[in-house]
């Protein structure tokens, strides 16, 4: 089904097919040292994320671009607006924390402790959703501060549309050259989220075709 982008790198050559491939390699390798960058910055290993759904609206809507922080030394307090991530939950959460309990181990059990003690549990609920999280957090009965990615800080309204129109244009270019069937790619659209091996799919069709670029 690739049979004309083959034809096309083998008209190329290969001395021009290894420079596309070098400067490929050179933005994917500059994006990702900005992006590391970032990260041991702001202590997050995400520190930009899209806003995917509604539930925090109307204090963000969807496709806002959010900017995060995950300060080590500093506590989560009632009304922070978190993202966290548990096991097995794929997609990271944009929720408001509605409680915060601060522990600290002892021999008998977890007791109340100051603010700077290391564990911390907190519970979070979508602006936009009438009950808390619970029955998100797999099991948990509580976020532990291992399950937050970080404190949103600010953002940009909508400017993540870019980067959902952007999936979305990939999947159906890919798709329609692939199968003919623009259809599907709408369907695969609504389901990325719920699979992230789709975006290195999308990665790979990307360099796929720079390589198959004349210009």
């Amino acid at each position: 089904m690739f049979a004309d982008e083959l034809k096309t790198l083998r008209r190329l050559g290969v001395r021009h097919v290894l420079l596309q491939v070098l400067n490929f390699v050179s933005v994917l390798a500059s994006g990702l040292m900005i992006w590391k960058g970032l990260g041991l910055a702001t202590n997050t290993e995400s520190p930009i994320v899209v806003v995917l759904s509604g539930s925090m609206e109307p204090a963000f809507y969807r496709g806002d671009l959010l900017f995060l922080t995950n300060p080590p030394d500093q506590r989560y307090q009632t009304g922070d607006i978190t993202v966290y991530k548990v096991p097995g939950a794929d997609i990271p959460i944009v929720h408001r924390v509605l409680e915060t309990h601060d522990f600290t181990s002892s021999k008998k059990g977890a007791v109340a402790a100051a603010p700077l003690v290391q564990k911390q549990l907190l519970l979070t609920k979508g602006d936009n959703n009438h009950i808390d999280d619970i029955e998100l957090y797999q099991g948990l009965e509580w976020l532990e501060r291992k399950h937050i990615v970080g404190k949103v800080r600010g953002f940009l309204p909508y400017v993540g549309y870019v980067t959902i129109a952007m999936v979305r244009r990939v999947l159906q270019h890919l798709l329609l050259r692939a199968s003919g069937a623009g259809d599907w790619a709408l369907i695969l659209y609504g389901c990325q989220n719920d699979f992230p091996q789709l975006k290195y799919a999308l990665l790979g069709g990307l360099g796929l075709l720079a390589l198959i670029q004349r210009e």
